[in-house]
């Protein structure tokens, strides 16, 4: 990059470049897809035996090929449109340089220099003053080593002027020179070799291109999608943009756009089952306890997302930062009358775990809510780092016991509340928030914040320790909207209050026996527990299943107690009454998940109540 090439370069045959390139990726994608779905299908249905087989084979690699590419394709058409719409403005700035030079009668050189002419008067001789050469000052120099300023105050007035169009040539020529280094960077990481056999290592190195340009292309993201806005900021600029224009920031950028509040449900879910092969490439090779556990959970989300889904199932978001991230639908959200959103709480991360076992509870939500009001979806949100649980830390205050995680939880959760209301078809959606366990601290806190959590009509908190504040009605939706499940033996909703705790670890010694943190809540339910206190305080704040928090208590099962063999104490330990309540298998929680469904379908004649603590 220099002076000469930011002249005569042209931005627009590099976003026209781009447009083939996302045009490529789009033809390819459509031959991928009828592979996938017409071809193999029939091929399958017709045929069988070892040419068939070997046909099948052939076929699917054809396919991750035809992925390849377009992903591949989407990316640089990505970086073409980042490179030419920043190389606009410095070129620009160079142009206007350029015209004042010449408007001036000053020449200007291949390397920027800026020629003036004589003008003005010696003082001592009276002679005119020469003119001369002056270099832009590109702020590369050392102190003391820059261009000569001594001259900006000469008697020659075109000195000063001179110095200025140099300048503003140095700076457009140097701001372009970065912007070209960094594209080219990127660009050169999207070549392919001849001959690519398209695996797990590829995918990997897919993953990698796909960081680059979006490292590369970050001023651009700034500047062209609206990161700072509102989730209905930026779902009124997605429904601005053209076709070819979602087009291009869903293939360049999926990372983005499938995590971003205010794009429509469908937008998101298409982009991140795009990206959810690179995320799992780029900790396929890793071998970290961190990564290989998120490599579980997004397998797992990935094989469950090959499955027929009724429900039908949405990937509304989805990353590898912090604990993990997932955000999972039953029903679209958009379309949908009656929309749900949990928050699980204690020891929840993205593992295998959290996709056949948490999600689940979404899943037995919409699938009850539809049988009420088939116009219901309902979400599982882990877009936020819950605390881990280790053994004996319960009541220790190195985890659960801290508020934080809830605290950094609560804006990202509004968040995309303010997302599902705004990306809503109907004219009056209803919508439920969910707090599980600490969790419901989380949605506690979220109801905090000004203006309380965008949209909802309804709160359930179940299995809760507290959710932050002493009164229903303090969480924004009035107390008749507020809902809490409690069962008999949860121990976690009895967790005494930090200042009661002190009865918890004199009973410790009963739970010492049974060992690990269910010994711990033995001890803490055997020293004092809300259900032997006066003032109805736990962990964090007053429980939300007491007359004196106001909120609408629903029937739940009464669960397994914490010991369900008291006389060996080191066997059979459950603390399943906690997890039970969306469950409505036999065995578990029939009574609670009914309860919520009914709530979260907008019919609360149905919910079964219950006579609060």
């Amino acid at each position: 990059m220099d002076l000469k090439t930011l002249k005569s370069i042209d931005p627009s045959s590099y976003a026209e470049a781009a447009d083939g390139y996302r045009a490529l990726s789009g033809m390819a994608d459509a031959a991928r897809d009828r592979i996938d779905k017409q071809i193999t299908r029939a091929m399958e249905k017709a045929n069988e035996g070892e040419a068939a087989d070997a046909a099948l084979k052939q076929l699917h690699k054809l396919s991750e090929n035809f992925h390849y590419t377009q992903v591949e394709c989407g990316l640089i058409s990505g970086a073409l449109n980042g490179f030419s719409s920043e190389i606009t403005a410095p070129r620009r700035r160079l142009l206007e340089a350029l015209e004042d030079a010449k408007g001036l009668s000053y020449t200007v050189d291949a390397d920027g220099g800026v020629g003036y002419p004589a003008g003005g008067e010696n003082a001592l001789t009276g002679d005119e003053i020469p003119g001369g050469t002056i270099k832009g000052n590109t702020g590369l120099y050392a102190p003391g080593l820059g261009p000569d300023t001594s001259g900006l105050h000469s008697p020659n007035p075109h000195r000063a002027k001179a110095q200025d169009i140099a300048d503003r040539v140095a700076h457009a020529v140097r701001e372009a020179t970065e912007i070209d280094e960094r594209y080219s960077k990127a660009l050169g990481e999207l070549k392919a070799a001849p001959g690519l056999t398209v695996d797990t290592r590829t995918w990997a190195d897919v993953a990698s291109d796909a960081g680059a340009v979006g490292s590369a292309a970050s001023a651009y993201l700034r500047d062209n999608i609206p990161l700072d806005k509102s989730p209905a900021d930026r779902k009124e600029w997605w429904d601005s943009l053209s076709d070819e224009e979602r087009d291009e920031y869903k293939r360049a950028f999926p990372e983005v756009i499938g995590n971003l509040d205010g794009i429509p449900a469908m937008v998101r879910d298409e982009v991140n089952r795009e990206n959810l092969p690179l995320l799992i490439a780029s900790l396929e090779g890793k071998s970290d306890e961190d990564s290989q556990t998120k490599l579980g959970g997004l397998k797992a989300i990935q094989e469950r997302l090959s499955k027929v889904s009724v429900p039908p199932m949405y990937l509304l978001g989805v990353g590898d930062e912090g604990n993990g991230r997932a955000i999972i639908s039953f029903g679209d959200p958009d379309t949908s009358k009656n929309v749900s959103a949990y928050v699980p709480g204690l020891d929840t991360k993205l593992d295998e775990e959290f996709a056949d076992g948490t999600v689940n509870r979404a899943f037995y939500t919409a699938e009850l809510g539809r049988k009420m009001d088939p116009s219901t979806a309902s979400i599982v949100w882990l877009g936020y780092d819950a605390p881990q649980m280790k053994p004996l830390e319960l009541f220790s205050g190195s985890s659960v016991a801290l508020t934080s995680n809830a605290e950094h939880g609560a804006p990202a959760y509004n968040s995309f509340m303010s997302g599902i209301a705004a990306t809503n078809e109907s004219a009056d959606p209803h919508i439920t928030a969910i707090g599980h366990s600490y969790g419901s601290l989380t949605v506690g806190t979220a109801a905090k914040q000004a203006g309380g959590i965008p949209g909802v009509d309804d709160i359930i908190l179940v299995g809760s320790p507290g959710v932050g504040v002493d009164r229903a009605s303090d969480l924004g939706v009035g107390k008749d909207h507020v809902w809490v499940g409690s069962a008999e033996n949860d121990v976690v909703t009895k967790l005494p209050s930090p200042k009661e705790n002190g009865g918890a670890l004199l009973g410790g010694g009963v739970g010492a026996i049974a060992g690990g943190p269910a010994g711990a809540l033995i001890g803490a339910t055997a020293g004092g527990s809300v259900s032997d206190s006066d003032n109805n305080d736990l962990w964090f704040g007053k429980d939300p299943a007491s007359a004196e928090f106001g909120a609408n208590r629903f029937k739940t099962m009464p669960g397994p107690t914490l010991v369900s063999v008291p006389e060996v104490w080191n066997s059979d330990l459950t603390i399943d009454a906690h997890s039970n309540y969306f469950n409505p298998e036999r065995g578990k929680d029939q009574v609670s998940a009914r309860n919520i469904a009914a709530i979260v379908a907008g019919e609360p004649g149905f919910v079964s109540r219950e006579k609060p603590r």
